[in-house]
């Protein structure tokens, strides 16, 4: 869905319960900095890197609020770390993934064909440019809204579970409990500028690659590649 029509835009807008008043806004924030890349001239000028930065601190105090009047039980350190569990990459992509934003994405061919559209830092970075552009538009009770309905319920189980415990530890507890062995991180790729830098790592557990991972610096991609050698576990 490279040339997406305003239509389907206005059906997922609808879809997600979401009134708006620039249009404009949220098709930027569906708006990968490559399809810029790939359509110089055509008047196309804004992707969604901006917004994400503005989502991306509006999340963080909508659920550092949240998570403050909700949790007084907890000190500071813990509330940090459910936070971070709640709006790390993988969270955020299962989210967007979720609501489909994905679909929606203008991406160039070649992102598109390498699987753009299921790349959790993109997945991820669209959801966080997409609440920038609801407060932009709407402002901040309903970027509020959008998390509570959408994201906020994810923080009850998070809690449950200790989920929030670092998944390179749990992975390691796990590997050695159950095979006597450590698990091995290994990079495989690293592509873009240096202000922007994509990095893919693998984890293995003796010889079996057990999850690869994705992550703007390496800690962030062997974690995303320990919570789905985690996931993958009984498999």
């Amino acid at each position: 869905m490279s040339n997406i029509e305003e239509p389907n835009l206005f059906q997922l807008l609808t879809d997600l319960g979401l009134e708006y008043k620039d249009i404009q806004l949220y098709k930027t924030a569906l708006t990968h900095r490559s399809y810029i890349n790939e359509n110089l001239g055509k008047n196309i000028t804004q992707h969604n890197e901006r917004l994400e930065f503005l989502g991306d601190a509006v999340l963080e105090l909508i659920i550092t609020e949240y998570l403050f009047h909700k949790y007084p039980e907890f000190k500071e350190g813990e509330l940090t770390s459910f936070r971070s569990a709640t709006v790390k990459t993988t969270s955020l992509a299962e989210t967007s993934k979720q609501l489909g934003l994905g679909e929606y994405l203008f991406l160039s061919r070649g992102e598109e064909k390498t699987g753009g559209r299921e790349r959790p830092y993109i997945l991820a970075n669209t959801f966080e440019a997409f609440l920038g552009a609801i407060f932009i538009d709407q402002g901040l009770s309903s970027a509020k809204g959008f998390l509570e309905k959408y994201l906020i319920p994810k923080i009850e189980n998070i809690i449950k579970n200790r989920s929030d415990i670092d998944s390179k530890s749990k992975l390691q507890e796990l590997a050695q409990d159950q095979m006597g062995i450590t698990p091995q991180y290994f990079l495989i790729s690293e592509e873009g500028p240096d202000h922007d830098k994509l990095f893919k790592m693998s984890v293995k557990i003796g010889t079996k690659t057990f999850g690869t991972g994705e992550g703007h610096n390496k800690q962030e991609a062997e974690s995303n590649a320990a919570q789905e050698a985690i996931n993958n576990w009984k498999k």
